[in-house]
C-alpha cells in the first residue's frame, strides 16, 4: 500500500511544472556523481526491502527518498544497468559546460568551428543514447544515421554563417564579432531538431503505443507519435536557448570591462556558461510530461486512423 501511495504521488508531482522541475533538479544533482559503488547498492539494496516489506527500524522517508533519487541518476530504469558517468544526466553539465565554453569562444576559425561542433554534437549523441527508451531495440543504424545528420547540419550551418558574416563588407568589425558570438545557436538548434527526425522518423509512418488510464496498452498512434516528436523537438530547441544566446548578450556588456582585464575573460566566460547551463536544463526538460495525454478528440482520430 506504501508504494502504491509513493507512485501516485510521483505521477501527481510530475503532473505540473513545477513538480518535474523539481524532480529534475533532483535527477541532474552532479553531487550524485561521486557516490560509491557500496553506497549505490546499499540504495538499491533500501528500496529493494522496502518493496518487499523488509526495511529495519529506524529508516526514515527522507532516506527513502534520497535512495530514489541516487537510483534515478545512475541507473537506467530500462536496462538496470549503470550508465556512464560522463553520460548521465547529472553529468550533462559537469562535462558539457567546456564544450559550451569552446563554442562561445570569440574569434573562432573554420576548424575550430567544425571541431568543438563536433565534438557538442558527438557528446549530445551519447547522453541521448545513453539514457534512451531501452524497452525497444533501437538499430545502431538510426543512431548513426541520426549523428551523421546532426553533426553535418551543425558544422554546416555554422560554417556557413561565419563565412557570411566574414564577407559581409557592409558590418563593423565590433558588429561581426558580436554576430558570431549568436552562430552556435541556430547551428545547434537545427542539428538537434535534425537528430529528432532522423532517429525516430519511423515513429511517423509505424506509430507508438497508447495507453489507457490503467497503463495498458491498447494500440499504436501515428497522432500521438507527431505529437511526441513535436514536443521532443520543440525542447531541443529551447535547451540552447539561453545556454547559447544569454552567455553572448552578457559577455557584449562586459566587453569593455574585459578589455581592461584580459586575464578575467576566460573565467568569467566560463562561469556565466556554467550558470546558464546548469539553470536552463532542467527548466527545458520539464516542459513537458514524460508521459503525455492526448484529449479525447485527438485520441478517437488516432482510433480511426488504425482502421483505415
Amino acid at each position: 500500500l506504501p508504494q502504491y501511495f509513493i507512485s501516485v504521488l510521483c505521477c501527481l508531482l510530475q503532473g505540473s511544472f513545477l513538480g518535474r522541475l523539481r524532480h529534475f533538479v533532483d535527477i541532474i544533482d552532479p553531487r550524485t556523481l561521486f557516490v560509491s559503488e557500496k553506497q549505490l547498492k546499499d540504495c538499491i539494496q533500501l528500496l529493494d526491502d522496502y518493496k518487499h516489506g523488509t526495511l529495519p527500524p529506524g529508516v526514515s522517508s527522507h532516506q527513502l527518498w534520497e535512495a530514489q533519487k541516487i537510483k534515478q541518476a545512475i541507473i537506467h530504469p530500462d536496462t538496470g544497468e549503470k550508465i556512464f558517468m560522463p553520460f548521465r544526466m547529472s553529468g550533462y553539465v559537469p562535462f558539457g559546460t567546456p564544450i559550451v565554453i569552446g563554442l562561445l569562444l570569440p574569434n573562432q576559425t573554420v576548424l575550430s568551428t567544425i571541431i568543438w561542433q563536433w565534438l557538442n554534437q558527438s557528446h549530445n549523441a551519447c547522453v541521448n543514447y545513453a539514457n534512451r527508451n531501452a524497452t525497444k531495440p533501437t538499430p545502431t543504424s538510426k543512431f548513426l544515421q541520426g549523428y551523421a545528420g546532426a553533426v553535418t547540419s551543425a558544422v554546416s550551418i555554422a560554417v556557413g554563417l561565419n563565412v557570411l558574416i566574414k564577407n559581409a563588407n557592409k558590418l563593423s568589425p565590433a558588429s561581426r564579432t558580436i554576430i558570431q558570438r549568436f552562430v552556435p545557436f541556430p547551428a545547434v538548434a537545427t542539428a538537434n531538431i535534425c537528430n529528432v527526425a532522423l532517429m525516430r522518423h519511423s515513429e511517423l509512418s509505424e506509430g507508438i503505443d497508447v495507453m489507457d488510464n490503467n497503463g495498458n496498452v491498447v494500440g499504436s498512434s501515428k497522432v500521438a507519435a507527431r505529437h511526441a516528436i513535436m514536443e521532443t523537438a520543440f525542447t531541443r530547441v529551447v535547451l540552447p536557448m539561453p545556454i547559447f544566446v544569454l552567455p553572448t548578450i552578457i559577455m557584449s556588456y562586459l566587453e569593455s570591462f574585459l578589455q581592461r582585464n584580459r586575464r578575467l575573460m576566460l573565467p568569467i566566460h566560463s562561469f556565466v556558461c556554467l550558470l546558464t547551463f546548469s539553470l536552463s536544463l532542467p527548466v527545458a526538460i520539464s516542459l513537458f510530461p514524460q508521459m503525455s495525454e492526448l484529449h479525447a478528440q485527438t485520441a478517437q482520430r488516432a482510433a480511426a486512423e488504425n482502421t483505415n
